[in-house]
């Protein structure tokens, strides 16, 4: 049984899959309390892997299925990705922060670490590689992920409640990007868009 905040069918809209239709099987719980997390993790409900994978076919067909969360790691095995490759012929896709070891099985690592905030500190990143490296960010100096291994280097301002810090993370986050070119700028275009 796995503990499932909202299974749901959006556009991605971060990262290096920026705008493609996916599927989002969102796990309720985290090891971490960053203060900018948008999911609500005193909702979720227990379902099955067979639930979880009638659920996501019920939904229009489309080749990404991402596991987010909260923390995925803290619930996904095995069993369920290779169930949910499998009966579902989708790429499935992980966010993660980087804490716990994931399934093998999985075809796609976005790692977001968030060792930089309070609160997101309380346990170390584990995750040397991923396929994109996501950091959410605030200013912070960006060679301490200079060691993780990545083909893609996304920096993502810090989305916030108060209008002029959301404008002041966006133009920072704009001046490191020009400023270290090795990595690319990732908005949130699903929070621009109105979307879930």
């Amino acid at each position: 049984m796995y503990r499932i905040n909202e299974i749901f069918y959006s556009l991605q809209g971060e990262g290096f899959y920026s705008g493609t239709p996916a599927v989002f099987v969102r796990f309720s719980g985290c090891n971490l309390h960053c203060h900018f997390c948008d999911t609500d993790h005193r909702e979720g409900r227990m379902m099955a892997a067979e639930q979880i994978v009638a659920e996501v076919r019920s939904l229009p067909r489309t080749s990404l299925l991402v596991l987010t969360g909260g923390e995925p790691s803290l619930f996904i095995d095995e069993a369920l990705v290779s169930r949910l490759k499998h009966d579902t012929g989708m790429l499935v896709a992980v966010e993660t922060n980087g804490t716990r070891p994931l399934p093998t099985a999985v075809d796609w690592v976005t790692l977001s670490p968030k060792d930089a905030f309070e609160g997101g500190d309380a346990e170390p990143c584990l995750l040397h590689t991923c396929n994109e490296l996501k950091v959410v960010y605030t200013g912070q100096d960006l060679s301490q992920y200079n060691h993780i291994q990545t083909h893609h280097r996304f920096l993502q301002p810090c989305y916030s409640s108060i209008p002029e810090r959301c404008e002041q993370n966006l133009r920072a986050c704009v001046q490191a990007v020009l400023h270290n070119p090795q990595w690319r700028l990732s908005l949130q275009i699903h929070r621009i868009l109105g979307l879930p």
